[in-house]
């Protein structure tokens, strides 16, 4: 019997793939003067793709939400979260985070979900740890 992960999976593995394309059609040999002839008009750079709906970015969590029960632990496959004893509560890693959203999908109080943040690469690694995220219910509401 497939759980509802794996048919999540072969849903999305039937649908058309989503992708930003190179700004221009061929790798120019210089960057500037591609800059310039785009500025004239003489090429025209591809626009950025919108953001699929279902894109699985950056991790965010809400730690007064957060129960302390663990089970987002228990089926991560990268190990990117980790427990806090002091606090009761998790923190998130996620330059080990493989963005499977597993940890969303078993969390019973939804104090974890998928934001659409791709541009996460920092050169500092405590920037990759995640503790708090801030209150969902209430950036829903404002």
């Amino acid at each position: 019997m497939l759980n509802r992960m794996a048919l999540l999976l072969l849903k999305q593995a039937r649908e058309k793939f989503f992708t930003n394309p190179f700004p221009v059609k061929a790798m120019p040999d210089s960057l500037t003067d591609a800059l310039k002839a785009a500025e004239e008009g003489e090429i025209e750079l591809n626009p950025p793709v919108e953001i699929n709906e279902r894109f699985r970015g950056k991790l965010d969590y809400d730690r007064t939400t957060c129960i302390g029960c663990r089970l987002c632990i228990k089926v991560c496959p990268a190990h990117a979260i980790e427990f806090l004893p002091e606090d009761k509560k998790i923190q998130i890693h996620n330059d080990r985070c493989c963005f499977c959203a597993q940890c969303t999908e078993i969390c019973p109080v939804k104090c974890l979900k998928m934001s659409p943040d791709f541009l996460i690469s920092s050169y500092d690694r405590q920037a990759q740890i995640t503790t708090d995220s801030g209150n969902f219910a209430a950036k829903k509401e404002a």
